[in-house]
């Protein structure tokens, strides 16, 4: 009987363990579907509730009501005029933000003088909230467009200036000084080493500050009453239209959902080089 020797090769072991048996890949559950299957089941839920007496239905109508009642709202042009004025306001807050916050989040992080002496007064500012502008704004602009505008600028422009801040901080130096010794001036430099480096904090900073310009976008015309979404909420509040005001709050989800999808697409398209990306294609 013959034994195997230390030189024998092996049959290497079967990758499906025991029985000899292929291991099927496990398959990740689609998003999409188990996304499809969260919202049934939330709808199911919030049907259930004021019809079984759980929450009176005149503070919760079912969600049968208010999904129709919705569709009844979306045939209607002053519903679309409203979600123009919102897309609108935000539009301009968040490009206003975006521009200042992008500008001057370069000269200041390029300059470490100018980054210490602007710091205490950047962690002055930024902890205040907008809301708290609110009289601010009325006081100067009455419900004018603007005194919303003046309420998205301001949370928006933090949110993408810190973020530029740390993509400016986060230049590898190495990259830098080749650029130099390779006789790139100042703006050769700014778009060739400068620009790509920082551009995934500035395009994080632009998700981040979407989201909050739309917040602040709703809220001003809740409370201020500027021309929007926000403030068909209000008059529907305040005439008892209980209905209403939930069909209006889905709209503002479905506006902030439509904003987040769009903004994710433009950060994969401009960072289709970036491993970050690249990974996420992958997985």
């Amino acid at each position: 009987m013959k034994t195997a020797t230390a030189g024998t090769a092996r049959p290497p072991a079967h990758p499906s363990g025991a029985g000899g048996r292929p291991r099927v890949p496990r398959r990740s559950p689609n998003r999409a579907v188990l996304g499809t299957i969260g919202v049934i089941g939330f709808l199911l839920l919030w049907e259930a509730v004021p019809r079984i007496g759980l929450v009176p239905a005149r503070y919760l109508p079912p969600a049968s009501e208010v999904l129709a009642t919705l569709g009844e709202r979306l045939v209607l042009v002053q519903f679309w005029t409203a979600v123009g004025d919102t897309v609108l306001t935000w539009g301009i807050g968040l490009g206003l933000a975006f521009a200042a916050a992008v500008l001057l989040g370069f000269v200041v992080g390029s300059v470490p003088v100018l980054r210490a002496f602007t710091s205490s007064t950047v962690e002055f500012l930024r902890p205040i909230p907008s809301v708290a502008l609110i009289p601010l704004a009325i006081l100067l602009y009455g419900t004018d467009m603007a005194s919303t505008l003046l309420l998205v600028v301001y949370a928006a422009f933090w949110q993408i200036y810190i973020q530029v801040l740390y993509g400016v901080s986060d230049i590898d130096p190495v990259a830098e000084q080749t650029a130099r010794s390779y006789g790139l001036g100042r703006l050769a430099r700014l778009r060739y080493v400068a620009w790509p480096s920082a551009l995934p904090y500035v395009l994080t900073g632009l998700r981040l500050g979407a989201a909050v310009a739309l917040i602040l976008t709703i809220t001003g015309q809740l409370i201020i009453g500027t021309p929007g979404l926000g403030q068909q909420i209000s008059v529907a509040k305040n005439s008892d239209a209980t209905a209403l005001v939930y069909a209006l709050i889905i709209a503002t989800g479905a506006l902030g959902v439509a904003v987040n999808v769009g903004v994710r697409a433009l950060e994969r398209r401009m960072l289709s080089w970036h491993p970050s990306v690249r990974g996420e294609e992958n997985a």
